[in-house]
């Protein structure tokens, strides 16, 4: 009977190819060899591709915004003439002071902001105390109504316009209209079910170990949310807040049907209804104050959305 020896037996690594290999890592393939990058005609042609895929994103994400901002400082004459100019030929900051005077901007960012931050607030609220409620303490049902509100996901937002309208205009049980008030922006704003899933989603990643140890210590179910779970969300929560005020700060259609009265208009609509007789440039630099807000948020917000790729992971 015919033994088949066994395969040689490979001879184990110097200790110096060990240590490369434990301080460098699996070897990884790339589309350029580590040798080709490694001359100079490598590293030049490296370079070259960088700095061009670089500049080409930075053009295509920045230019629009100068053109933009640029565009309120050239002339009404200068803004129709073809070919256009790239750079102004007289810069002029006359467009931007028209602007905030003549169409009111002031006010209408106020109104604004307070749509959009009560909106915000209370969207925090509610959302995070359903997801907490509906992912830690698990009701009764609770899958049979997280699938009703992930039902609602499937219809039209244009298909709700009008229930949503008749239940604003005439509020039941109590028969009062919420027209031309922020509640009427508010109340429609908190049911919010891609939120409220998105913070189920990340309370279901944290350890019940956690929650465990607080009742241990004596924390009941609110303590626990506010002392352990709200401050481990921060990342989710910042999403959760861009989200939150940048769907009411560029809503139109909504505020328009709920507002008719100009005075309390926000900025979105305030811009379509007062640019009639406005000249062009000036509707430019009216649109340009209404971005930075927008601008300013995410630039507050950016930690956050960052930390939100390691949101969820735990220290053992």
């Amino acid at each position: 009977m015919t033994q088949i020896a066994p395969p040689p037996r490979q001879a184990p690594p110097a200790p110096e190819e060990a240590a490369r290999r434990k301080t460098q890592g699996p070897s990884v393939r790339t589309l350029v060899s580590p040798l080709a990058l490694a001359s100079t005609r490598g590293k030049a042609l490296y370079w070259t591709v960088f700095g061009g895929v670089v500049l080409a994103f930075v053009l295509a994400f920045l230019f629009p915004v100068y053109w933009m901002a640029s565009g309120a400082m050239k002339s009404p004459d200068e803004l129709v003439q073809t070919p256009p100019t790239l750079v102004p030929e007289s810069f002029s900051l006359t467009a931007y002071t028209d602007a905030w005077d003549l169409m009111q901007l002031p006010t209408h960012l106020w109104n604004t902001v307070v749509q959009a931050a009560g909106a915000w607030i209370l969207q925090l609220v509610f959302c995070t105390a359903a997801a907490y409620a509906l992912s830690k303490l698990k009701p009764a049902f609770g899958k049979i109504i997280l699938g009703g509100i992930l039902a609602t996901l499937m219809v039209p937002a244009q298909a709700l316009l009008v229930p949503k309208y008749l239940t604003i205009a005439d509020l039941p049980l109590i028969h009062t209209s919420l027209l031309n008030d922020p509640l009427g922006i508010w109340l429609p704003a908190v049911a919010n079910a891609f939120n409220l899933y998105l913070l189920k989603r990340f309370f279901d990643q944290i350890p019940r170990d956690v929650l465990e140890a607080a009742e241990i210590d004596g924390a009941g179910k609110l303590r626990t949310l506010w002392s352990i779970l709200l401050p481990m969300s921060r990342p989710v929560l910042g999403v959760v807040s861009i989200f939150a005020l940048v769907a009411v700060w560029q809503d139109f259609l909504w505020p328009l049907m709920v507002f008719s009265d100009t005075d309390k208009q926000p900025i979105s609509v305030a811009l379509v209804q007062l640019s009639q007789n406005i000249p062009l440039s000036v509707l430019i630099a009216a649109m340009v104050i209404a971005s930075i807000p927008m601008v300013l948020m995410f630039l507050v917000f950016q930690r956050h959305i960052i930390a939100g790729i390691s949101a969820g992971s735990t220290k053992g």
